[in-house]
């Protein structure tokens, strides 16, 4: 149950940071930003999952729910900088980028899941 609160409030804080609105362009059909969006969610779920399978307690499992929250969203900001990738790229339906974007939460969520073990 806490994992899926958890859940819901990184999917809140995520759709926030973020300079578009997911669900709005993720009704419109948009591609890229479910695959974005997806990815995320996809990428914190795995830390999440870890947590809940290596942690001793319910204060480290919070301690690396709060990390990963804030590690997905370093990189995405990070990505989106270095890539010099604006908003226009997803609301373009960008679905080759919102791809990338993605794979590189899903690649970060296992990086992090793997540092738990």
């Amino acid at each position: 149950m806490v994992a899926a609160v958890l859940l819901a409030v990184f999917f809140k804080a995520y759709t926030w940071m973020t300079p578009f609105d997911e669900i709005k362009l993720i009704r419109l059909g948009n591609y890229a930003a479910s695959l974005s969006l997806g990815g995320a969610l996809i990428g914190f779920s795995i830390t999440i999952g870890s947590a809940l399978m290596h942690t001793a307690d319910y204060r480290e499992f919070a301690a690396w729910a709060f990390g990963a929250m804030v590690v997905q969203m370093l990189a995405y900001a990070i990505t989106t900088r270095v890539l010099n990738m604006s908003k226009d790229q997803i609301e373009a339906n960008n679905a080759a980028f919102g791809g990338l974007l993605g794979a590189i939460s899903i690649s970060i969520g296992v990086i992090n899941g793997a540092c738990i073990s």
